[in-house]
């Protein structure tokens, strides 16, 4: 005869909720490592860029207790060569080019930055609306983004300046914007167009939800990937654009200067003073590939998740 089976103990609460928060954190982690060690390029790049937006965002106060600043001349000190007083030397005028260098980065990603948001917002409402709405809605809305395509961007910045005689920031921000919302625009409406089909937009709307909550409760948040990659790539298109105005003549003036503006100037003096040149050159170049790598960085990683 056996003996009586010891009483089975009670059920066991799920693991998941035994599991200490350590160990979530932990597996957390673990999956973040792994994540950028398939995308080291973007961490790579978002590192850089964070580095130099501290550069140009906190270094201008930092030089200011050394007695340094972007405005203040020193005909003495004109055109010094880079020199452990001035590390990257002096202008014409003996105002340090370190600090306008750190300024005029700062513009320059403050441009880039307010740019791209407003033209975030004008290209994913254009491009949803357009392809929420569908029919004559959608093909008057895209016929006049491929209207703005035709449209020669410096022959547009010329013709906004003349006709309002200004050439001030807030104009700057209003073209750039102008012309970058157009590819957003495309992209959104066909990411909305494969949405709006999809089951959990068809139960909103069988439960009596708006177009419009529909459209900002359920759609819009679906596209926050593509939009973020498309911002992320924007931002490096916006800077070089900014510097093409100004190398033009058309964007920043006296006595703001941007990277563009400082770049134009340093061109004009190359072979007597190159340091006006170098140094702004790097600053943008270094700005424009982090951004590019983080971005494609993005891209490839959202888009691995979306297959």
């Amino acid at each position: 005869m056996s003996a009586p089976s010891a009483p089975s103990a009670p059920p066991s609460a799920p693991a998941a909720s035994r599991a200490p928060d350590g160990a979530r954190g932990a597996a957390r982690a673990r999956r973040w490592r792994l994540a950028a060690g398939r995308h080291r390029a973007a961490v790579a790049g978002g590192a850089v860029t964070l580095l130099l937006a501290l550069f140009c965002g906190v270094g201008p106060q930092l030089a200011l207790a050394f007695g340094l600043d972007a405005t203040t001349m020193n005909f003495e000190l004109g055109g010094a060569p880079p020199s452990w007083q001035h590390w990257f030397g002096t202008d014409p005028q003996g105002r340090d080019l370190m600090v306008r260098v750190m300024v005029g980065g700062r513009i320059a990603l403050a441009v880039a930055a307010l740019t791209t948001g407003i033209a975030v917002v004008i290209g994913v409402l254009w491009g949803t609306v357009a392809a929420y709405a569908g029919g004559a809605v959608d093909f008057i809305m895209m016929r006049v983004v491929d209207a703005l395509y035709g449209l020669p961007t410096v022959a547009l910045v010329i013709v906004a300046m003349a006709a309002l005689g200004s050439r001030s920031l807030a104009l700057l921000f209003a073209v750039l914007a102008a012309i970058s919302w157009l590819s957003l625009a495309r992209v959104v409406r066909a990411q909305v167009r494969g949405l709006r089909e999809r089951p959990f937009v068809e139960a909103a709307r069988v439960l009596g939800a708006s177009p419009a909550r529909i459209a900002l409760r359920h759609i819009v948040p679906n596209t926050a990937g593509i939009v973020i990659v498309y911002a992320t790539l924007a931002l490096p298109h916006v800077m070089l654009a900014e510097a093409f105005l100004s190398f033009l003549g058309l964007g920043m003036q006296a006595p703001l200067a941007s990277l563009g503006t400082l770049v134009t100037e340093g061109s004009a003096q190359l072979l007597v003073y190159p340091w006006l040149l170098a140094f702004p050159g790097l600053l943008m170049a270094a700005l424009v590939l982090s951004l590019n790598f983080l971005g494609d960085g993005l891209r490839d990683a959202l888009g691995r998740r979306s297959r």
